[in-house]
């Protein structure tokens, strides 16, 4: 693309015909007439100060699910106008006036700005600095997985703690998988509260090495160390870090799950810009970038005027927030709390909104 980039028409509106109740879109309340994006902007602040619920957006546009995963960029300093000329309230960008076609808009960028490679100047979905440790390192691994694991066996001089700069010795590596790895723990056991399947084991990361020699038993050198390192620990490849779908939306199909976790034991209560584990995962149809709403469950109730006193009845489940589902593994997910107006407990249900 070079230097150029596809310019958005974005449609909204506060009412469709033939939609209502819970699929109706609403204009959040006091919803201003234009808003220059400043650097530090996400898709969801900017949503919010348009829509009631700001995920909702691509329900609109006309996008395609692949355009959905990979859609074209807004950046620092574009300003985006509510106009209401048309027959329905709809967004776009200043100077793309009159335009039916947001594919068909292309906006050549002076020589002068933007200079910088535009993918990493684009506003993200969601803070990044809040998921950026979750993001790049093995969060879960399968029994199996681990089980074929390399291994680091030793120790520089049989050293039994290990950091950034000692040499280390591993076994089950090979020349084709390359000489860049992470080493883990293995933590906690994800267990499903429902089924009582396990669902994996949480990895804890420890560091990376670099093999230098390999060998049945390779030397490596340990470049980087955020808890000790010992032998016994495990190794697993370096992967890029995910690009995170630039769209939020909800799940092409009805998921119900539950928080399973906490990013830490150590963690009591969970609120906004935190991450929960949820035990749904890619084999239950959830996607990156997919929304669930949060559910809180209500204790019964005796009933006014109730002849018995041990008559309970269940009140519907509360509903309270949002989460956004930014990495995915067969049977479980890691999400971010978007929005929440009580604190997130374990076992909370997550579900399609």
């Amino acid at each position: 693309m070079g230097k150029s980039i596809i310019s958005l028409l974005l449609l909204l509106t506060a009412w469709m015909p033939g939609i209502s109740g819970a699929d109706e879109l609403a204009l959040a309340e006091n919803a201003p007439d234009r808003y220059v994006v400043v650097k530090g902007d996400t898709l969801w602040d900017i949503s919010a100060r348009f829509l009631r619920d700001p995920w909702r957006w691509p329900d609109i546009w006309g996008l395609n699910k692949d355009q959905i995963k990979n859609p074209h960029w807004i950046y620092p300093g574009d300003v985006i106008l509510l106009d209401f000329t048309g027959t329905s309230p709809r967004l776009r960008l200043q100077g793309v006036d009159g335009a039916t076609d947001w594919r068909l808009i292309v906006t050549k960028l002076s020589p002068s700005i933007r200079t910088q490679d535009l993918a990493s100047s684009a506003i993200p979905s969601i803070p990044v600095e809040a998921i950026a440790p979750f993001l790049s390192k093995p969060l879960v691994v399968g029994e199996r997985e681990m089980d074929a694991s390399p291994t680091l066996v030793a120790g520089q001089e049989n050293r039994v703690v290990l950091s950034a700069g000692d040499t280390a010795y591993v076994k089950g590596v090979v020349y084709e998988d390359g000489t860049e790895w992470s080493i883990y723990r293995p933590g906690r056991n994800l267990v499903d509260p429902d089924t009582r399947e396990s669902l994996g084991r949480e990895a804890v990361y420890l560091g990376d090495l670099k093999v230098g020699q390999f060998g049945d038993v390779s030397r490596a050198a340990i470049t980087k160390s955020v808890l000790e390192i010992a032998p016994g620990d495990r190794l697993v490849k370096i992967v890029p870090a995910p690009v995170l779908p630039f769209v939020p939306r909800a799940p092409g199909k009805p998921i119900t799950g539950k928080v399973i976790a906490a990013p830490n034991s150590s963690v009591t209560e969970i609120g906004p810009q935190m991450v929960v584990v949820l035990n749904r995962g890619s084999r239950d149809g959830l996607e990156t970038g997919n929304v669930l709403a949060l559910y809180r469950n209500l204790p019964r109730v005796r009933p006014a005027g109730a002849a018995d006193p041990r008559e309970r009845i269940k009140l519907p489940a509360e509903r309270y927030g949002v989460v956004f589902v930014f990495r995915v593994f067969e049977k479980v997910s890691y999400a971010l709390v978007m929005h929440a107006t009580r604190p997130v407990n374990l076992f909370d249900a997550v579900r399609t909104p």
